[in-house]
């Protein structure tokens, strides 16, 4: 018995040594292809000829950068709209700056509202050397609060050059009662400044705002309104940087997605203006001051992972001051904090449970991370791919899973669906022979759910992939890209970055209610692959309601429970509709930019509004999903701000006030 177990392990021993062998194999030819290339390249690059053509390169890649950005706006059209909608943004803004303070009629009646719980927000602000006009606007700010019931925390860690700003506030002090201050001993930073602001409070509520930035006069307002109606114990609003004396001067306006923990953990994106109940603070510190710099990041992870209600408020209510000094003009004026900011989240996702994940900068800010989490277990992904006739994109398809996948624990079930040409079952014929994959054959009419679920039916993985035959793999960790997410207990629904041939994004996440049928969308539709999308949202991993069916993967364990996909919806929003029935169930949908792949999209069976039967079909189908979705589709999708036009898929802002 014990020489059979030997032999066993012996034998998965050697398994794994020739799998790794080959790994390493594979490695190897990569790096040497790699640097043959760069050998290719420096002989080029200190070759007189190309020294001396340099002005000649540079203008013509001015002219090729030039012609790139015309060719994905879509030619004169395509101009005319971008200039029409640059226009319409400028509109826009002015809506969301002193133009969207209340009327005096309005905060009147705001401020004689009385709520259920007219909770009072303690307002911590740390001083340090703050210019007095800073001051002003600040406390002026708060002051101008149409909800009443609220204090100021001022905790003062100025130098002596600077004893302006005690004398400043208090004089505010003998106006308003409600202002706390306390000069420090000595300045202990950001984190033990607020700390001691903290210290000072007395609200059920705490709000967390800084010396030099300014509040929409009914914040405090709106966030009660939520505390009351939905029992939020952590609230955040959208915000904008703005420069010089007005808040109307305004550089970016930064609309955020409803409470997402993958962006938060790639991403500090709530940032301000965090209130939360005091509650939240029990058996734990405000800002620790190991995160100097990112002391907000580590705070707001903490409390959100502990918080019974997250609340967006969809409104624009925080202006932050871009000047020399702040973070808001340039990071690099706070060199600690990108340290700081990945220690936040290293802490964050031990608490979680999670070990050896790595955490490293991307290419859209220091700031803004590729998180990447260790495999738990090699498990089996089962690939299904629906295939009828188009061998070429078939053979082009499976041949760039095997050069290019570093992970092997994966099957290939292809599904082969009414096909007519000879070449295809020749090709069939050649894949007998790969240990790997195996054809299936589904008889009956064309349905895409109904042949998936029929593959499904031969999967022995643990996970399923489904895959379009029309696709074309890129990255070569894309399967454990996805795996490192899709393995999560949280997770339901994981989707990939896809390019059309020309290298444009046809999919970086769906949103619901996006597009003339008002039933889903693509973000970032047709944008050029080196785009860093709206606020870097192309470089880091998301929560998204619904990715697309054309690379999306699940455990099967999940989409059996589920019934697979719903036959009802035959060729279009099947894997929306399957997304939509994941989140239900309480999982999270993930869009991950790390696993990359070509999708030639609708080589494979034409698209649908090319005649009259397809656009009735597409229309009946829509019309369907309208109707079993309307109640999400009236609430609006949860990561996509109602700021945002439904017109466009790339992040244009509405003219008209949201609904």
């Amino acid at each position: 018995m014990e020489n059979e177990k030997d032999m066993d392990y012996k034998q998965a021993y050697e398994q794994e040594k020739a799998r790794a062998a080959a790994l390493a194999g594979r490695l190897a030819d990569a790096k040497n292809e790699a640097d043959n290339l760069q050998f290719q390249l420096d002989r080029i690059k200190n070759n007189p000829i190309w020294k001396a053509s340099k002005p000649l390169r540079q203008t013509m890649h001015w002219g090729l950068r030039n012609y790139r950005r015309l060719r994905n706006l879509g030619g004169p059209k395509g101009i005319a709209r971008k200039l029409r909608q640059k226009k319409i943004e400028s509109q826009a803004k002015k809506m969301h700056g002193t133009a969207s303070f209340p009327s005096p009629e309005e905060a009147k009646r705001q401020s004689e509202e009385t709520f259920a719980r007219m909770v009072k927000i303690s307002i911590l602000v740390p001083l340090y050397n703050t210019p007095l006009n800073f001051l002003n606007e600040m406390i002026e700010s708060v002051l101008a609060q149409t909800y009443q019931n609220w204090e100021l925390c001022l905790a003062d860690g100025s130098d002596h050059e600077h004893d302006e700003v005690e004398k400043r506030c208090r004089e505010y002090i003998e106006q308003d009662k409600r202002i706390v201050y306390r000069r420090l001993e000595k300045n202990e930073g950001i984190s033990g400044n607020t700390n001691r602001c903290y210290e000072m409070a007395t609200g059920e509520y705490i709000g967390l705002f800084d010396h030099d930035d300014v509040l929409h006069p009914s914040v405090l307002y709106e966030y009660v309104k939520v505390i009351n109606e939905q029992g939020a114990d952590y609230i955040y609003c959208d915000e904008t940087t703005f420069k010089g004396d007005s808040i109307d001067n305004m550089i970016t306006l930064h609309f955020k997605p409803d409470f997402a923990p993958d962006n938060l953990r790639a991403n500090n994106y709530i940032c301000h203006f965090s209130v939360f109940s005091r509650a939240l603070l029990e058996g734990t510190e405000l800002f620790r001051s190991g995160f100097d710099g990112s002391q907000d990041h580590d705070m707001i992870l903490r409390l959100t992972a502990n918080a019974k209600k997250v609340v967006h408020v969809p409104k624009l209510m925080y202006y932050w001051r871009s000047h020399k000094a702040s973070v808001a003009s340039d990071i690099s004026a706070k060199p600690y904090a990108i340290a700081a900011a990945k220690g936040a989240v290293a802490a964050h996702l031990q608490s979680c449970g999670f070990k050896n994940f790595e955490i490293k900068g991307t290419r859209a800010f220091d700031t803004i991370f590729e998180i990447k989490y260790e495999i738990a277990r090699e498990d089996k992904i089962s690939i299904l791919i629906p295939n009828k006739d188009h061998v070429d994109d078939l053979r082009r398809c499976i041949a760039s899973i095997k050069e290019r996948s570093t992970y092997e624990n994966y099957e290939i079930i292809v599904i082969e669906n009414n096909s007519t040409e000879k070449a295809t079952f020749d090709y069939y014929q050649t894949l007998e022979n790969e240990e790997k994959i195996t054809v299936v054959t589904y008889k009956g009419d064309f349905n895409y759910s109904r042949i998936n679920n029929f593959g499904a039916g031969f999967a022995k993985g643990e996970y399923l992939l489904l895959l379009n035959n029309d696709t074309q793999v890129i990255s070569m960790n894309w399967l454990e890209a996805m795996l490192m997410y899709a393995q999560r207990p949280d997770v339901g629904a994981v989707g990939a970055k896809l390019y059309y041939g020309d290298r444009t994004i046809q999919h970086a996440g769906v949103v619901v209610g996006l597009g003339a049928h008002r039933t889903a969308g693509h973000t970032h539709y047709k944008i050029n692959y080196d785009n860093l999308g709206y606020m870097g949202r192309l470089c880091y991993a998301q929560n998204v309601s619904a990715v697309t069916g054309a690379c999306l993967m699940v455990k099967k364990s999940i989409y059996d429970a589920l019934g697979g996909l719903d036959e009802e919806f035959k060729v279009a929003l099947n894997d929306v509709d399957f997304c939509l029935r994941v989140r239900e169930k309480g999982y999270l949908n993930v869009f991950t930019p790390f696993a990359e792949l070509y999708h030639f999209e609708s080589a494979s069976r034409g698209i649908d509004v090319v005649d009259e039967a397809k656009a009735k079909r597409y229309e009946e189908e829509s019309a369907r999903f309208r109707e079993k979705w309307k109640a999400f589709l009236e609430k609006g999708d949860p990561y996509y701000n109602p700021n945002f036009s439904l017109d466009h898929s790339d992040y244009s802002l509405r003219v008209e006030k949201p609904c």
